[in-house]
């Protein structure tokens, strides 16, 4: 496996400027590259182009060029690697991210570049499309993909910006009760819940745990990992390469 991903649970942590708690996870993942390729497919009530203005601002060191402006996109994440790109995926609507993603027959390319050591980097929607499907996202289905089927890059559900927060007066499921649905439905599917400020690494077949928070006590515990009726903690420098077994 000569995958390299990681996957933010946010762009923001807390009231910190856009993407500033991951800079140094991001640039560490990057290594020499400059140069990103943007898919800003998750953006819904903003342009594309402002989305990667957005990107470019938060990342100066960086050149951003949205794939929705080239004119082949199959053929730039096709070319990324050579090309010297990381492929980079913003948050927004994870349906919409999808949806795109199939309209615009990316989902293979994309799937073969990052089996074939494309450096690629998510956070929220773009983080979840890396798990098998995209059951255990947050966001509202505003629009309907062909299918729920991901990249399927880790064998198991990724649920970004995780809270166990009830607010006070509030009477509907938590995202424990939402997620615990889904295990009791797929009770042999793992289903890992990270903390905003937190992310997966995926990397040389290691897969661990990373905290880009200041403040790394802000918790008991950063995460969680969601099993049939188990709720497992997870922390910062955590290996979770028992959650990759079946595919090393």
């Amino acid at each position: 496996m000569t995958a390299h991903v990681l996957m933010l649970s946010s762009s923001r942590q807390g009231s910190e400027p856009y993407l500033e708690h991951a800079r140094a996870l991001i640039f560490a993942h990057l290594g020499d590259i400059r140069d990103l390729l943007f898919v800003p497919y998750a953006a819904v009530t903003q342009s594309y182009d402002a989305y990667v203005d957005a990107v470019a601002n938060a990342l100066p060191e960086c050149k951003v060029t949205g794939l929705h402006s080239v004119d082949d996109p199959v053929a730039a994440i096709n070319n990324a690697k050579q090309n010297g790109q990381a492929i980079v995926v913003g948050g927004g609507n994870t349906f919409h991210l999808l949806s795109t993603l199939y309209a615009n027959a990316l989902i293979v390319p994309m799937k073969h570049a990052i089996a074939d050591g494309t450096p690629y980097i998510g956070w929220s929607a773009g983080s979840n499309i890396c798990g098998q499907s995209i059951r255990t996202t947050n966001d509202m289905p505003i629009i309907e993909p062909p299918s729920f089927d991901a990249l399927d890059i880790v064998p198991f559900q990724i649920n970004p910006h995780y809270t166990d927060y009830q607010p006070p007066g509030h009477n509907g499921e938590t995202r424990d009760q939402r997620l615990a649905e889904f295990t009791a439905l797929n009770p042999t599917t793992p289903v890992v819940a990270i903390r905003e400020g937190t992310a997966l690494k995926l990397s040389e077949a290691t897969l661990t745990f990373e905290d880009g928070r200041e403040n790394k006590a802000d918790s008991e515990h950063d995460g969680f990992i969601f099993l049939g009726n188990e709720k497992t903690p997870i922390n910062a420098g955590d290996s979770l390469n028992q959650l990759l077994d079946s595919v090393l």
